[in-house]
């Protein structure tokens, strides 16, 4: 406590440029003020401070010493607000964007349960696949499915996520079960396909990531309708565990190839900056950290 007196008792008698001033706003007498800029310095051993009747001057050890008290003071000060704020209630509105797919299912049905438990807060959900700009379209809050690369956004991991390739069991017990990631070429391979262009599957073979280009009747743009072909028994769909979880629960989907499964692909919550973070924001994700944590989370039934 006394060394963080006399920290802040330095930068208040720099700030107000006298020992006599920073002793009025403190209400004690100069003397005591000048008692503990002489105890810093000397546990410091340096001179910080020229004083004179009419004058303060900081030295170059002074100034340097300055920079790193206010930053340090200031920090303080932010982790109280911090601290204060958590055991506020957040208000306000909450702009969130979501993709379609993941929004529907797993951000959107939790809206109202977060609502119930934040009655100041309202939301808007806006859902697209594309990659908003957070800043620019003023979204508090991103999810996204991706390995992040560096960037000025902070990001904050909500769910690990596992893409595995699934098929129905009458699609398996027709075709057989692929064993290698060779035996696809023989299957029929539902892809996503964007502008024109297959997006191939990725897996993890030999310690490296390879992407396979795979071949089949039908390709779509849209997760839902591989995965509805899936469930009718149309081929093999690598799809997200977020998408097919329940399905294989309930024993209307199968997974194979279980052991090329690529890392990667997790689930984030995205935001322009931590500091200063409106207590909105870190309650929805704390909210979605929480729910996604649940036991078996990902393979209940979508409602």
């Amino acid at each position: 406590m006394g060394q963080f007196r006399q920290i802040s008792t330095f930068v208040e008698v720099v700030a107000r440029g006298s020992l006599s001033a920073a002793a009025r706003a403190e209400g004690i007498a100069p003397a005591m003020i000048g008692r503990r800029l002489d105890a810093l310095e000397t546990r410091l051993g340096v001179k910080l401070l020229q004083r004179t009747t009419r004058k303060l001057a900081l030295t170059d050890e002074g100034a340097a010493f300055l920079e790193d008290c206010q930053r340090i003071l200031a920090e303080l000060e932010e982790a109280e607000s911090a601290v204060s704020e958590r055991s506020a209630h957040a208000t306000g509105h909450l702009m969130i964007s979501a993709p379609a797919g993941f929004g529907r299912q797993h951000v959107a049905p939790l809206l109202p349960s977060f609502l119930a438990e934040h009655r100041d807060v309202t939301v808007t959900l806006n859902m697209s696949d594309r990659v908003v700009d957070i800043v620019g379209e003023g979204i508090d809050v991103a999810i996204r499915i991706a390995s992040l690369s560096d960037s000025s956004l902070v990001s904050v991991k909500l769910a690990d996520n596992e893409r595995v390739v699934v098929g129905s069991p009458a699609y398996l017990k027709r075709h057989g079960k692929p064993e290698t990631l060779a035996d696809l070429t023989r299957h029929n391979c539902l892809a996503i396909s964007s502008e024109g262009s297959q997006r191939g599957w990725t897996f993890r073979e030999d310690g490296k990531n390879v992407v396979l280009k795979v071949n089949g009747n039908m390709a779509c743009n849209d997760g839902q309708v591989l995965h509805e072909w899936a469930l009718a028994g149309k081929g093999l769909a690598w799809r997200s565990m977020w998408e097919v979880g329940s399905a294989i629960e309930a024993g209307k989907l199968q997974t194979v190839l279980d052991g090329y499964a690529a890392p990667g692909n997790d689930i984030y919550a995205v935001f322009a900056q931590r500091r200063h973070l409106p207590l909105r924001i870190r309650a929805f994700v704390d909210f979605l950290r929480h729910s996604y944590s649940q036991p078996d989370y990902w393979r209940k039934p979508i409602k």
